[in-house]
């Protein structure tokens, strides 16, 4: 009897655990105008961090497309993630590799970069941040041994994790021979949403982070893009319960349902996007999920003075 009791008080609180309110935040975009723009990114780490969030998301582009992608620079920036008092995950953007091609930038090569962004900031499966989460990475599946940028957790009965989609089209050339790392990496990321979308079935919703902008002013999708729209639309409308994307890339604070479905007449209705402030506007955005609400998520704009 008291053995069923144990099992009936340990399932009560994991029940419990899975009903409670948090708030995560997510921002990226920032800091581009530097160093002018250090300043006002500490105090939004510092707003932040007064607002003792679950864990926090930079949806990638820590610096802008036209300044250098130095290692000294990145090392700034990761010793600036681990001011986070609690965890900040980070997924990397356009402008932290397949831009650093450009004069401005170094003309670097962009593969190099993202192998050395791989090295300094996904090292080790745990968030950056003075109470860091442990991460499950796409590293761990056989044949993605490379990704260690796609990272997924869980939190109330929620299924997070970030997907390394960046803008300028997603690294997709229009010479195929140039393909190289953008197919490898499509291959990867549409295993890693059929993962995800497995592990977050006896979940209550699933969110998704990453840089890019892919349903950019409502255009049609690029050939960057395609087949991860397609993927997204077809596991979304299976799942039934809610998806929300977290996005950057395009500095516009946005929240829509932009995939449509249904030769384009409908609109798939569990798929929400919210889409983060950036460059000139340093702010972030707070999601609140509350599980006895009618509205699962509800984004608030975070600003500093």
């Amino acid at each position: 009897m008291y053995r069923y009791l144990i099992l009936f008080l340990f399932l009560s609180l994991q029940l419990s655990a899975q009903n409670k309110k948090f708030s995560f935040i997510a921002f990226g975009d920032m800091p581009y105008r530097v160093p002018q723009d250090y300043p006002k990114f500490e105090r939004l780490i510092q707003r932040i961090n007064q607002e003792k969030p679950a864990f926090t998301i930079h949806v990638g582009d820590f610096k802008s497309g036209s300044s250098l992608c130095s290692n000294d620079y990145f090392e700034r920036m990761r010793s600036y993630f681990t001011t986070f008092e609690q965890a900040m995950v980070y997924t990397p953007g356009d402008n932290e590799w397949t831009d650093c091609d450009r004069k401005l930038a170094g003309e670097y090569v962009p593969e190099e970069r993202l192998s050395v962004l791989r090295k300094m900031f996904f090292e080790k499966p745990v968030s950056f941040g003075k109470k860091p989460l442990k991460l499950a990475t796409q590293a761990q599946m056989p044949g993605f041994e490379t990704y260690v940028e796609n990272n997924a957790w869980t939190h109330e009965g929620i299924q997070f994790a970030t997907i390394h989609l960046v803008g300028s089209n997603n690294h997709f050339k229009t010479d195929s021979l140039a393909n190289v790392e953008f197919v490898a990496r499509e291959k990867a990321n549409l295993a890693w949403l059929d993962y995800l979308f497995a592990q977050a079935e006896n979940q209550k919703a699933i969110v998704l982070a990453t840089q890019a902008d892919m349903f950019y002013m409502g255009m049609k999708p690029s050939k960057g893009f395609e087949k991860i729209i397609e993927k997204l639309t077809i596991l979304s409308q299976a799942y039934k319960k809610p998806v929300l994307l977290v996005n950057g890339d395009s500095h516009r604070f946005i929240t829509d349902k932009p995939i449509l479905i249904n030769n384009q007449k409908e609109t798939l209705m569990n798929f929400t996007r919210v889409q983060v402030f950036g460059d000139g506007e340093m702010a972030a955005v707070k999601i609140t999920y509350d599980p006895k609400a009618s509205q699962l998520f509800v984004v608030e704009q975070l600003m500093i003075e």
